[in-house]
Protein backbone atom coordinates (compact mmCIF):
# COMPACT_ATOMS: atom_id res chain seq x y z
CA UNK A 1 0.00 0.00 0.00
CA UNK A 2 1.53 3.28 -1.08
CA UNK A 3 1.70 6.14 1.38
CA UNK A 4 0.20 9.34 0.05
CA UNK A 5 1.02 12.55 1.85
CA UNK A 6 -1.87 14.95 1.95
CA UNK A 7 -1.02 18.61 1.92
CA UNK A 8 -2.66 20.73 4.55
CA UNK A 9 -3.33 24.41 4.03
CA UNK A 10 -0.85 26.50 5.94
CA UNK A 11 -2.25 27.96 9.12
CA UNK A 12 -2.89 31.66 8.75
CA UNK A 13 -0.45 33.73 10.76
CA UNK A 14 -2.04 36.40 12.93
CA UNK A 15 -1.66 39.90 11.52
CA UNK A 16 -0.98 42.53 14.18
CA UNK A 17 0.26 46.11 14.33
CA UNK A 18 1.63 47.91 17.35
CA UNK A 19 2.28 51.65 17.11
CA UNK A 20 4.28 53.50 19.74
CA UNK A 21 4.01 57.30 19.89
CA UNK A 22 3.60 57.60 16.08
CA UNK A 23 7.36 57.04 15.81
CA UNK A 24 7.64 53.25 15.80
CA UNK A 25 5.46 50.62 14.13
CA UNK A 26 5.74 46.84 14.42
CA UNK A 27 3.85 44.68 11.90
CA UNK A 28 3.49 40.89 11.83
CA UNK A 29 2.44 38.53 9.04
CA UNK A 30 4.40 40.48 6.41
CA UNK A 31 5.03 38.50 3.24
CA UNK A 32 7.14 41.01 1.28
CA UNK A 33 8.26 44.65 1.22
CA UNK A 34 7.63 45.87 -2.33
CA UNK A 35 8.99 49.40 -2.16
CA UNK A 36 10.23 51.92 0.36
CA UNK A 37 11.66 55.40 0.67
CA UNK A 38 11.70 58.01 3.43
CA UNK A 39 8.05 58.98 2.75
CA UNK A 40 6.35 55.61 2.11
CA UNK A 41 6.85 51.92 2.80
CA UNK A 42 4.57 49.48 0.94
CA UNK A 43 4.40 45.87 2.10
CA UNK A 44 2.29 42.82 1.37
CA UNK A 45 0.65 41.26 4.41
CA UNK A 46 -1.73 38.35 4.89
CA UNK A 47 -4.52 40.95 4.95
CA UNK A 48 -3.52 42.76 1.73
CA UNK A 49 -1.17 45.57 0.78
CA UNK A 50 -0.27 48.00 3.55
CA UNK A 51 1.07 51.48 2.83
CA UNK A 52 2.80 53.29 5.70
CA UNK A 53 3.29 56.99 4.98
CA UNK A 54 5.11 59.71 6.87
CA UNK A 55 8.52 61.39 6.96
CA UNK A 56 11.95 60.10 7.81
CA UNK A 57 10.71 56.51 7.56
CA UNK A 58 13.27 53.73 7.84
CA UNK A 59 13.09 49.98 8.30
CA UNK A 60 14.68 49.12 11.64
CA UNK A 61 14.07 45.37 11.49
CA UNK A 62 13.01 43.09 8.64
CA UNK A 63 12.59 39.32 8.90
CA UNK A 64 10.54 37.73 6.14
CA UNK A 65 11.21 34.32 7.70
CA UNK A 66 9.13 35.28 10.73
CA UNK A 67 7.05 37.92 8.89
CA UNK A 68 8.06 40.79 11.18
CA UNK A 69 8.85 44.39 10.22
CA UNK A 70 9.72 47.31 12.52
CA UNK A 71 9.57 50.84 11.14
CA UNK A 72 10.86 54.07 12.65
CA UNK A 73 10.15 57.71 11.75
CA UNK A 74 7.13 60.02 11.88
CA UNK A 75 4.10 57.92 10.85
CA UNK A 76 1.17 59.93 9.53
CA UNK A 77 -0.92 57.41 7.57
CA UNK A 78 -1.65 53.67 7.46
CA UNK A 79 -3.68 52.46 4.50
CA UNK A 80 -4.67 48.97 3.35
CA UNK A 81 -4.86 48.62 -0.41
CA UNK A 82 -6.24 45.78 -2.47
CA UNK A 83 -3.53 44.28 -4.65
CA UNK A 84 -4.24 43.42 -8.27
CA UNK A 85 -3.69 39.83 -9.40
CA UNK A 86 -0.49 39.36 -11.36
CA UNK A 87 -0.30 38.16 -14.94
CA UNK A 88 -1.84 39.30 -18.17
CA UNK A 89 -5.52 39.98 -18.69
CA UNK A 90 -5.87 36.78 -20.71
CA UNK A 91 -4.24 34.61 -18.05
CA UNK A 92 -6.54 36.07 -15.39
CA UNK A 93 -9.62 35.48 -17.54
CA UNK A 94 -8.78 32.01 -18.78
CA UNK A 95 -6.14 30.78 -16.32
Amino acid sequence: MAYEEKSRPAAAKPHNMIMEERSRLSVTSVEDVERFDENEIFMLTSQGGLAVRGSGLHIEKLSLDTGEVSIGGLITDLCYEETMPSGSLWSRLFG
